[in-house]
């Protein structure tokens, strides 16, 4: 079989690659039509590519007989705790066959290493099995899950052994506690993460001083009149870690939730799942989206039970070892 010719992409690329990423696009609302219609457009598509472009991302690109069959992109984040990162963004990629996309990635991927950049992640539709393969055959895993599901046109009713409500002032020293709950669980096995801690009173801080900001729903749930477990909701467009096409339209986004140990098992986190779907109800998304950790037993099988698909997965590469 004779492979593409790959080369270093250039700005006059980036048409080309629209229209590559559009036809993926339009291939991965086939299969999750909950993804937003508006990047089956090759203009909107080559936007999204161009913007990578300009915030520094470097990459390669695929042709055969003249014609653009693939092109990888890979850019740094700011933040520090993803270490010397490079991003495969939403955007970053696609290609005609899945296979090129490991032609791609040793084309670019050398000028990430010269700099330092040997945590590599890259975000890859969950529906495209033969292109998933191709990046775990790249040294690749999976790392998170971004998932999405309708919002529920019926109204919900919590259980009859739970009570949840929106958080109050005074529940903050409570609500710091269930800060720490997550983190703390994810550095356990077999997640392992090294995610930093805050401490309580950085966390009681915060929440004094963001507590009033209407853009977010923040819930406790009860049992016996205690506080076990909370969550918090917003728009999607408050999340950094959901960008381009991996933003659905009029979405809402469970960005937090957490029980306390002692209380798993009472249904207290698939209470708050429903919780926050119910407010994205009356508050008028359409969509919902959440992300967890793969490795997160807890998380992953809640948030599936609760209705979320996965539609875009996380993978990941440090390399060197």
């Amino acid at each position: 079989m004779t492979r593409p010719e790959i080369r270093p992409f250039e700005p006059g690329d980036v048409a080309a690659a629209g229209g590559l990423l559009a036809r993926r696009h339009a291939a991965h609302r086939a299969a999750e039509p909950l993804l937003s219609a508006r990047f089956e457009d090759p203009a909107a598509a080559a936007t999204e590519v161009q913007s990578l472009l300009d915030g520094g991302a470097t990459g390669a690109v695929a042709a055969e007989s003249g014609d653009v069959t693939g092109y990888l992109l890979g850019g740094s984040r700011p933040d520090t705790s993803w270490g010397p990162n490079v991003w495969v963004e939403p955007a970053g990629h696609a290609v005609t066959e899945a296979e090129t996309v490991r032609d791609l990635y040793a084309a670019a991927a050398p000028s990430w290493v010269e700099r330092g950049l040997e945590v590599q992640y890259a975000i890859v539709p969950a529906h495209d099995a033969a292109l998933v393969d191709a990046w775990f055959r790249l040294g690749f895993g999976q790392q998170h899950v971004h998932g999405i599901r309708e919002v529920p046109d019926a109204p919900w009713t919590p259980p009859a052994h739970l009570t949840v409500r929106p958080a109050r002032r005074e529940d903050i020293p409570v609500l710091a506690q269930l800060d720490g709950v997550l983190p703390t669980h994810q550095a356990l096995a077999p997640t392992f993460s090294a995610g930093p801690l805050t401490t309580l009173q950085e966390s009681i801080d915060d929440w004094e001083e963001s507590f009033d900001d209407e853009g977010f729903c923040n819930l406790v749930v009860e049992h016996d009149g205690r506080i076990v477990g909370s969550a918090a909701a917003c728009a999607l467009e408050k999340s950094g870690g959901h960008k381009s096409l991996a933003v659905p339209d009029r979405a809402g986004f469970l960005g937090y939730a957490a029980v306390f140990p002692d209380a798993r098992g009472l249904g207290a986190g698939r209470a708050l799942g429903e919780a926050t779907l119910e407010w994205m109800r009356r508050t008028g998304f359409t969509s919902a989206v959440a992300d967890w950790r793969a490795t997160n037993l807890l998380s992953s099988r809640a948030w599936s039970a609760v209705g979320y698909r996965p539609s875009f997965l996380r993978l990941h590469r440090r390399l060197g070892y």
